[in-house]
């Protein structure tokens, strides 16, 4: 019964993924000659910053951990996915600086804190736009969600180009810089308590406290999942299927411009081509690592947190073992396939059939 009730927990998918990743990484510890928990060891080092490989895969991860946020919700919803948000994080980044910098201009050092903050806004700004966009097209013309956000994820990237005036706008300065680094570049009580940690973590981490909160303190997560298993049912039941579905598209679009301020952050410019891409194929399959359906209804959102940082310890540990980037995805691909066939239908009753002849045995047994 208790090994039942184990593998019947939403969360046993997502764990048992992540302890496979980390058994892999103690045994290339042990092969090299090093210490078994070499992977955990986190040190603060001359410069009073916080590293180590697990610190790294938290950073790294960071992103994915964002939009992953915003899946979930869109998927519960709307049982389908948003292919943009890569884009979109590509479109908002680009704003951003291009707000920062000035229009045409390739590289600024020196900003005003004003002109920072109304670039972080419309950021911020721009991603709700965008979900705004793909909400609209899926909650109230009914079209398909890969077909809507299809639209922005071909566009969003090329106009964010645009605004750019297809350039690689740099933004050097520690007060842009600090959003994919540490705070400890701000100086002050903040970054004298928080300064060790890395930034990127901090803003992921209220990011899943904060959303976490409103699904859990409101009727909101209710409403999502209601509106995912029977649109039609939720709409007789008094709930307005189709503004909840908006708003899910919205919040995910939030989250793709928060993730493309912590992208952009990163290296202090707006590389239209570079930030983000493929971003919406790790988000989808943080979703899916998560043990979440991809065909809407319950969800779990502590399984998709736990989904987007696997990926990531899966990429640092393919760079580990010396795997090119270029082979990475193949991993994932497979990675992918596993978690499809174990929610497919024909494998689930399979399994169910299984547990149910093999119990009956027992009984039988003990007859």
């Amino acid at each position: 019964m208790k090994h039942k009730k184990l593998t019947q927990n939403p969360l046993f998918l997502p764990l048992m993924c992540v302890l496979l990743v980390l058994a892999v990484n103690v045994v290339y510890d042990l092969a090299q000659g090093n210490a078994p928990w070499d992977f955990f060891v986190t040190v603060i080092n001359d410069q009073g910053l916080l590293t180590g490989r697990l610190v790294t895969i938290l950073n790294r991860g960071s992103e994915v951990a964002i939009l992953a946020i915003g899946m979930t919700l869109v998927v519960s919803a709307s049982a389908g996915t948003d292919i943009s948000v890569g884009s979109v994080m590509s479109l908002c980044a680009s704003f951003c600086c291009m707000l920062v910098a000035g229009f045409g201009v390739s590289s600024v050092e020196n900003v005003a804190i004003p002109r920072l903050l109304l670039g972080l806004l419309g950021a911020l700004v721009m991603g709700c736009i965008c979900g705004a966009f793909n909400g609209a097209l899926v909650a109230y013309l009914n079209i398909q969600p890969m077909v809507a956000t299809l639209i922005l994820w071909s566009a969003a990237r090329a106009i964010g180009l645009l605004l750019c005036n297809n350039l690689i706008v740099y933004v050097r300065t520690d007060a842009y810089g600090v959003f994919g680094g540490y705070l400890k570049s701000l100086g002050g009580p903040i970054g004298q308590v928080l300064g060790f940690m890395p930034t990127p973590i901090i803003i992921a981490a209220v990011c899943i406290i904060v959303v976490s909160l409103v699904l859990k303190k409101t009727a909101m997560g209710m409403y999502i999942q209601s509106v995912g298993i029977n649109k039609k049912a939720s709409r007789i039941a008094g709930l307005n299927s189709k503004r909840i579905i908006f708003m899910c598209y919205l919040l995910c679009g939030l989250c793709a411009g928060i993730a493309g301020i912590v992208n952009s952050s990163r290296i202090t410019s707006a590389d239209a081509n570079n930030i983000g891409l493929n971003m919406e194929l790790d988000a989808i399959l943080a979703v899916a690592l998560g043990g979440n359906s991809l065909g809407g209804g319950k969800f779990n959102l502590a399984g998709s947190i736990i989904g987007a940082y696997t990926i990531q310890a899966i990429t640092t540990t393919m760079y580990n073992l010396g795997v090119s980037s270029a082979v990475t995805p193949v991993f994932k691909a497979v990675v992918v396939i596993v978690i499809v066939a174990i929610q497919a239908p024909p494998v689930k009753a399979w399994v169910r059939k299984h547990v149910a002849v093999k119990s009956t045995g027992k009984e039988a047994a003990r007859a």
